[in-house]
């Protein structure tokens, strides 16, 4: 029986698939609106200044910071940087290949870079240290380590939690000499204003199914991303092309993003709290 299951969803998935989806759940016994166990690891990388590791059932992400000195920009003086990169390298799955970074991967980081824009995650001008002289930049390189679908999830809360993570040393500019330095002996939390939460949907036909492994994101009609902040604010909405989505439906979302939201703070809080107890 089991086998003849297998041969069905191997030669039509998306007919296996829909017979599930009638019975209103999916063949890893899920709900249509349950997300998989979400796990986040702190400090992770210990040569890194901030660091998480996300995992959202099988797709597992880790997330180092690295802070760095530079010139502020030249029309922004009291400004600093934050750089994101998401790297998809061919460990995670097959459907990625060496070289340089693919479509996709190059896709999530300008997606990671909205996010960081639009939701004021950490504002630029806390990371200028010297007007005019010297800022932070803070290199955030997010690589996924298993993929199973729902990539843009795991990213946004890897970063969240590394950003958390953050530790930035004290750092004065010499009078004499006009050089930075730096006392690693001092260090100070880097502040988080907002803390984005990303929830990720997939169409099939009329039905709308959160957090899709990567099986599902390949048999859907189309996907979007909804981001919202602590105060139920959207961040962003990220739709690339797919069936269309009815304004009732994108509602729909939209309040389950915000569920979502409580749970991945309470999740955060919960974590950081046992961390500073320690």
């Amino acid at each position: 029986m089991a086998a003849a299951a297998g041969g069905f969803r191997t030669v039509e998935p998306l007919e296996y698939y829909r017979r599930f989806l009638k019975e209103n759940c999916r063949p890893d016994g899920r709900e249509l609106g349950e997300f998989r166990t979400t796990t986040v690891n702190l400090g992770s990388i210990t040569t890194a200044d901030g660091s998480a590791l996300v995992k959202l059932g099988n797709t597992t992400v880790i997330c180092g910071i690295k802070a760095e000195f530079a010139a502020p920009p030249v029309d922004a003086s009291n400004k600093g940087y934050i750089v994101p990169n998401v790297d998809l390298p061919p460990l995670c799955s097959s459907r990625f290949r060496p070289g340089p970074p693919g479509e996709e991967a190059q896709a999530a980081s300008q997606f990671m870079a909205d996010v960081i824009e639009n939701s004021q995650v950490v504002r630029k001008e806390d990371l200028c240290i010297v007007d005019g002289k010297l800022a932070w930049v803070l290199y955030c390189d997010i690589i996924c380590l298993d993929y199973d679908g729902n990539l843009l999830d795991a990213c946004v809360c890897a970063l969240l939690a590394a950003l958390k993570n953050v530790q930035l040393p004290a750092v004065r500019i010499n009078e004499e000499t006009g050089l930075a330095e730096v006392n690693l002996k001092e260090k100070t939390a880097l502040t988080v204003r907002k803390e984005p939460v990303a929830t990720s949907f997939v169409l099939f036909d009329s039905l709308v199914i959160v957090d899709p492994t990567a099986e599902e994101e390949d048999l859907a009609t189309g996907t979007v991303t909804i981001v919202t902040d602590e105060e139920g604010k959207l961040c962003s909405v990220h739709k690339p092309g797919g069936s269309a989505l009815t304004g009732a439906k994108l509602q729909d979302c939209i309040g389950r993003a915000k569920t979502r939201h409580k749970e991945v703070k309470k999740l955060l809080d919960k974590l950081l709290k046992s961390v500073e107890g320690t």
